[in-house]
Order: C-alpha cells, then structure tokens, then sequence
C-alpha cells in the first residue's frame, strides 16, 4: 500500500510505509558510525581536558553531518519504494559496509583541517605531500563509493519502475536523483585524479569538492523546471 506524504498528489507516493528489518540494521549501523565520530569517550576530567575536547565538535559536527545526508538519502529511498529484494539488500550491505569504512578517513581529514585552518594548530598527523595525497585518496574513493551505490540502488529502483508503478513525476525524481549521485560520483574522480596524477600536495584535490555546491544547485534548478512543466502537463485534461 502506497500514499502521498500531506497528501499532495505531485509528491512522491510513500511505498514502504513500515520500518523493516533491512531499514532497522541500516539505522543501528548508522548510529555505531556516529558512536565512532565521538569527540571522546571518556568525560574530561580537567578544565584543560574539556577545552581540548571542545576542539574536536567543529569537525564532528561536519562528519556528523555529513553521515545524516547520506542517512537521510537511504530513509527516503526506503520510504520512496520499499523495495527489499535480493539486490537492494546486497547494495544496502555495501553502502553500510562502505560508511564504516570511511567514517575514520573522514574524521581524520577533517579533524586535520579543522585543527589547521580553524584552531590554527600545527599538527604532525600528516608528515609528508605523500601522506597528504594518499589521504586524500583514500577519502576520494569512499566519497565515491557511497555516491556509487546510491546511483545503484535509484538505478535499481528506476528499473523496477513497471513493478513499482512509478508514475512519470516519480520516474523523473528518480532520474534526478540517479542524476545527483552521479555528479557527486564525477567530483569525487576529479579528486582523486589530481591526487594522483598531479603535483598538487593536496589543496586541490580538496578544493574540487567546492564545485558541489553550485554544480548540484544548477542541476536542481535545471531539473526543477523540468517538474514544473512535467506537472502542469500531467494537470492539463
């Protein structure tokens, strides 16, 4: 059984309507990544323990975050088509398996930065260009990681479109959202080769995730229009 959220017909009917055993194993691995962001787990037991600390919930809060968009993503995937076959629940493994993977790359860069550009705190966690780059590597491939399986499970979903029933207002917000992944996917290449075919010490390759923003604005924007002329055609008698 499916339904419209606040009941707008032009939004998107909610097929899984019950959290499932898939969603509940997903949400419990989500919240042990969160666990192993924690600033720290141990209460400060001086002044200068818990200014210490509080050094570290600016780059939390980034990596958090980060982790509750691609929660959300997930939520809204389960909601949007409740799907549970083999192959959904083999890409759901992957994507848990792949954001506890990358949760301590991500703490660690940020934590970095954060300690560098913010606290202006001069850190010898990274040695070495090398270092830098491989770093930047390996954050890359996670980035990309979870933006390719999200393609694959919308790309799924899209295929399933005749089963589903997807109506056209739901095959495009499946394409844009197959769209989405894939740009995200195309930055995370970017950096990745300019890690490693430049000699760039790492700047670079973390600037070019600054072309998200605007890369996915337009493309919202652009897809969008493409709605709003979808709907008034599927409105028109």
């Amino acid at each position: 059984m499916s339904h419209h959220p606040s009941g707008d017909t032009h939004a998107f009917r909610h097929r899984g309507t019950e959290i499932n055993r898939l969603e509940a194993f997903t949400d419990a691995v989500f919240a042990f990544a969160v666990t192993l962001l924690v600033v720290s787990l141990e209460v400060p037991k001086s002044a200068a323990e818990l200014f210490h600390a509080m050094r570290g919930f600016l780059a939390f809060g980034i990596c958090f975050s980060f982790l509750i968009l691609i929660w959300y993503d997930h939520h809204r995937f389960n909601r949007r088509y409740g799907m549970t076959d083999p192959y959904t629940t083999f890409l759901n493994m992957v994507l848990i398996f792949v954001v506890l993977l990358y949760v301590y790359p991500m703490k660690f860069l940020f934590t970095y930065l954060v300690d560098g550009i913010v606290w202006r705190i001069h850190s010898e966690a990274i040695a070495t260009v090398a270092d830098m780059k491989r770093l930047m590597m390996v954050y890359g491939w996670g980035f990309v990681a979870v933006a390719g399986v999200g393609f694959l499970m919308y790309r799924h979903a899209y295929g399933q479109r005749t089963r589903l029933g997807l109506s056209p207002l739901e095959l495009h917000d499946t394409r844009d959202s197959m769209q989405r992944h894939l740009l995200m996917g195309a930055v995370g290449l970017l950096s990745i080769l300019i890690a490693t075919c430049t000699g760039d010490n790492g700047s670079f390759a973390g600037l070019s995730y600054m072309v998200l923003g605007p890369l996915l604005t337009l493309h919202g924007f652009r897809m969008g229009r493409k709605r709003r002329k979808l709907e008034l055609e599927v409105q028109a008698p």
